[in-house]
């Protein structure tokens, strides 16, 4: 235990809290657990994608140096069917950002309808369910768009799918969900068999252009020997029938190169051709050049395994500092709060106790360490109780993750100690 952890011990007074954060903001520190990107050393093991494709530009008997192949070649596609569970005839190759396929889906259901004008989302008074909580940039992307959020309560098993059913079969506004169903962002959690099945059902009951958007960003991202299982929601749709319903996405925007990856569109064949038509407006063709890159790096039966356990050997250490520094300086007993500790994924989150989190927040900036703002897993930013707070320790050094965290930890003890004084 380093010098701060010491002083801010579970048993600290508020004066001795009141100190050591003013010494923390006079240290002048400069740490950032925002964002759930990738380490440099992490990326590092993707630096072999430069030259790999030496003098062979050829992919499926293709010139990936030219234009064409709206949705990409067979063997891209083929990498995307493994990510997502679903034949590599369903998938569309992208270009680096699975965000920016969610958008044009979400613009092409809006706008254009997903089955024809008829079917646009905003002849009416659209709605989409929001697990919380969830993930910020897909809560931004659809306030863009004007869509309506309804928050829905994100359990430990996946979402609240009582009130799920409720809503979806009583309000036909209700035109689509955000699902990521693995290691959700930001709490780790993994939706349970039965809640897989639940929502694959929701095509029967609901409106022709519902969408589930299930967002997949971690499905390989394992930090244990014995990861998380995820039903298939691709079988179970065709179960139901219901294949219509779900757009599945994924990338390898944090398997390979942040900003160089690829991301998958997978969904129905029905769903597949209508937005290819609508996509046809906007692309002559993805970056087949990076697509060959992947295919090379990525295409044998054991790559992408052996990529993540390379991957998940960096990272686990900076998850591990993240737990012990919790435990140690806040104990089990809850006073202070409590944590995820999840299996895979890039994020844990951390809930104090009510009313408190934007004061944690406010105090870490202070004291130099950036956090992602209160109240952003949240649609709107309003997280109602004020008590969560995402934390991203992936991209900084591992003492980086440690210093962080144990001035995180004495915000928290601290904003408790001053709620202690004025209840």
């Amino acid at each position: 235990m380093s010098d701060l952890a010491s002083t801010t011990a579970p048993a600290a007074s508020l004066d001795e809290l009141e100190q050591a954060h003013a010494d923390l903001v006079a240290a002048g520190l400069d740490l950032d657990l925002t964002r759930g990107k990738p380490g440099a050393d992490q990326l590092d093991l993707s630096t072999d994608l430069d030259g790999i494709i030496g003098d062979d530009w050829m992919l499926d008997g293709v010139d990936t140096r030219n234009y064409g192949s709206l949705d990409g070649l067979p063997s891209i596609k083929a990498i995307g069917g493994r990510l997502l569970g679903m034949p590599a005839t369903n998938v569309l190759a992208g270009g680096n950002s699975s965000l920016e396929l969610m958008g044009r889906y979400l613009v092409h259901a809006h706008v254009f309808g997903v089955g024809g004008p008829d079917t646009a989302w905003n002849r009416g008074q659209p709605k989409m369910l929001c697990p919380v909580p969830g993930y910020d940039r897909h809560f931004s992307l659809t306030e863009h768009l004007g869509i309506e959020m309804v928050p829905v309560e994100l359990t430990e098993d996946g979402p609240d799918m009582d009130r799920v059913e409720e809503l979806v079969g009583n309000d036909h506004d209700v035109v689509g969900m955000w699902c990521v169903p693995k290691y959700a962002n930001p709490t780790g959690i993994t939706y349970a068999t039965e809640v897989v099945r639940r929502l694959a059902r929701l095509g029967q009951v609901a409106s022709d252009h519902f969408r589930i958007m299930w967002d997949n960003a971690y499905a390989v991202h394992d930090l244990t020997d014995q990861p998380d299982y995820l039903e298939s929601i691709f079988t179970e749709a065709e179960v139901n029938g219901t294949q219509d319903s779900v757009v599945q996405f994924a990338s390898t925007s944090k398997i390979t190169l942040a900003g160089s990856g690829v991301a998958f569109l997978g969904t129905s064949l029905g769903n597949l051709a209508a937005f290819r038509d609508h996509l046809q407006y906007f692309t002559i063709g993805p970056d087949k050049v990076n697509h060959l890159r992947h295919v090379r790096k990525l295409g044998g039966s054991r790559a992408i395994g052996d990529h993540m356990a390379a991957q998940a050997e960096l990272i686990r250490p900076k998850f591990a500092i993240v737990q012990e520094v919790l435990a140690d300086g806040l104990g089990d007993d809850g006073r202070h709060g409590h944590w995820s500790t999840p299996s895979g994924g890039y994020f844990v989150s951390f809930w104090s106790r009510p009313g408190l989190a934007g004061e944690i927040v406010d105090l870490a900036a202070r004291a130099g360490v950036k956090l992602t703002p209160a109240g952003a897993a949240f649609p709107y930013g309003d997280d109602p109780d004020d008590s969560h707070i995402r934390l991203a320790p992936t991209y900084p050094a591992q003492d980086d993750v440690r210093r962080a965290m144990e001035v995180f930890v004495t915000c928290v003890k601290l904003a408790t100690a001053r709620a202690d004084t004025t209840s």
